[in-house]
């Protein structure tokens, strides 16, 4: 690699230009659905409320919520309450801020700095309602005029608009649902454990975002490092449990589909290996199911104990 290509890749890497892999049609359709609807939320606001003060006031924000909503339908960022949240929590501390404090010239900054945090604290983060609490202060007195009536319109009407088009739009393409919940993607044919190899390289990594087609808000090399950071935490303990008791949770320890959670509901006789275990499938593959097997088969199913913790699930270590 000569100086000038090293020079390159180093000024990519500080810059933070990602490789884009998905195909020229996901990007043309992106930039479609964004058009289509902000399209949604003038002709809605119109519609309903006419052209009175405050009525047809578009939020810059909605612009950056079409970009999530329409390139990155199945972020995190992008989801429903996300937006909702995102935004109507934002505009009531906006407003807030204004009532107030009005006129001085950090009310706008309280208002965003509250805005994510709370955005934070509430599982709601949405970079646009940072915009949208920050309006909230500086809009005018159009804006100061409406109140906490700002919330409905134009805020709750225009999210109503956008949210309704990004579900008819993205609905339009098999891989693309919003929201994420929906999607259902064709399994890939599986390997056999003979033929899987163990370590996963960087490589592995962009040939499957390129066959997602779908812009995955994470960089290569943080999702990389994520899984090697998980790789190495799963090497600490590597050993099936010990013993099966009842009323205890358990993980397979796999990734994705594959993934399931079982709660032990009876298991007596300790001692003997094909006493029978009876389980239900907490979470993850078969969730819902109950089953019946040998103490000694669940055993070789469990990869470790684990609890559930502030919504998740956690390994439960020898100290615990």
């Amino acid at each position: 690699m000569s100086r000038y290509s090293i020079l390159l890749h180093e000024c990519r890497a500080l810059l933070g230009v990602e490789r884009n892999t998905t195909s020229h049609a996901e990007k043309l359709i992106s930039g479609f659905g964004a058009l289509v609807g902000m399209l949604a939320v003038y002709g809605i606001s119109l519609l309903i409320c006419g052209e009175g003060p405050g009525t047809v006031l578009l939020v810059a924000s909605m612009a950056a919520s079409a970009v999530l909503l329409f390139a990155v339908p199945h972020g995190a960022l992008s989801q429903p309450w996300a937006v909702i949240g995102g935004h109507l929590l934002s505009a009531f501390i906006g407003v807030s801020c204004q009532r107030l404090f009005p006129g001085y010239f950090w009310t706008g900054a309280l208002a965003v700095g509250l805005a994510v945090a709370t955005m934070h604290y509430l599982r709601c983060i949405h970079p646009p309602g940072g915009a949208t609490a920050l309006a909230a202060v500086i809009g005018g007195p159009d804006t100061h005029a409406l109140g906490y009536l700002y919330l409905l319109t134009p805020i709750l009407l225009n999210v109503a608009a956008i949210m309704a088009m990004a579900i008819l739009f993205n609905s339009l393409f098999s891989w693309r649902r919003y929201p994420a919940h929906l999607v259902r993607r064709r399994k890939s044919k599986p390997v056999k454990p003979a033929e899987r190899q163990f370590e996963l390289t960087q490589e592995d990594f962009a040939a499957a975002m390129e066959q997602l087609d779908s812009y995955v808000d994470i960089t290569a090399e943080s999702l990389t490092e994520l899984l090697e950071l998980a790789k190495q935490h799963a090497e600490k303990n590597i050993t099936h449990p010990e013993h099966i008791v009842a009323g205890r949770f358990y993980s397979n320890g796999k990734l994705g589909n594959l993934w399931s959670i079982r709660q032990v509901v009876d298991a007596s006789g300790e001692d003997d290996k094909k006493t029978r275990v009876i389980y239900k499938v907490l979470a993850g593959d078969g969730a819902y199911d109950t089953g019946i097997c040998s103490r000694e088969d669940f055993r070789h199913w469990a990869r470790f104990e684990v609890a559930p913790q502030n919504g998740r699930w956690i390994k439960v270590t020898a100290e615990d």
